[in-house]
């Protein structure tokens, strides 16, 4: 394997200590999706947010820190679950974060379960958006939101370890895949002039 391959591997699952160097720096480079991912989110103490390839776990520190809400993680990655409850010890002991080991495309969860759900920078790693995005629907409750951090095909294009294992997608795709799922409304907000968005879906 190239060596531009493995650090994009690196990113869609990160392990061992080249994956926790990874995600340090995706904890640095991604600064304006996580600002704006946390910024979209509406909670209050009482909300359950389900963190959807949490990493490290810095995003699930920012929304504990600032909400002090329920929060559930899964990743597919056992070193970075090891990471993130480590980093999150304090809301891990207080039984307001559970984080484990999984899929997106199977959830452990029951239908209606969670007022919102995020992730910043997994969809080009799903095997199956389409199947990703109906099971983010169906945990969410009625009137719930899933925020989805992304950046753009043309800036993923152009990076040189995104072209093998990367689903490169345009914003509108994912917009339409995420109506074809059942959300009733999608928004796209764009972030530094365009390289990457937020976008919002409501059931």
């Amino acid at each position: 394997m190239k060596f531009t391959e493995y650090i994009g591997s690196q990113f869609g699952n990160p392990h061992g200590i080249i994956g926790i160097f990874c995600c340090a720096v995706m904890n640095l480079i991604n600064r304006a999706q996580y600002r704006g991912a946390l910024d979209s989110l509406r909670c209050s103490h009482e909300s359950r947010v389900l963190d959807i390839g949490f990493g490290n776990g810095h995003l699930i520190q920012r929304i504990f820190n600032r909400y002090h809400c329920y929060i559930d993680g899964i990743d597919i990655s056992p070193d970075m679950v090891h990471a993130a409850l480590k980093r999150n010890k304090k809301g891990v002991d207080s039984g307001k974060i559970q984080l484990q080991l999984g899929n997106c495309l199977f959830f452990p969860y029951k239908a209606n379960t969670f007022d919102q759900a995020v992730t910043v920078n997994t969809i080009y790693f799903w095997e199956s958006i389409e199947k990703g995005l109906s099971e983010i629907f169906r945990v969410l409750k009625p009137g719930g939101s899933f925020i989805n951090a992304v950046y753009s095909k043309d800036f993923l294009a152009g990076l040189s370890y995104s072209r093998k294992g990367f689903t490169l997608l345009e914003a509108e795709e994912i917009k339409a895949a995420s109506l074809a799922a059942g959300f009733s409304s999608v928004v796209c907000k764009p972030l530094k002039h365009g390289r990457c968005f937020i976008i919002i879906c409501t059931k």
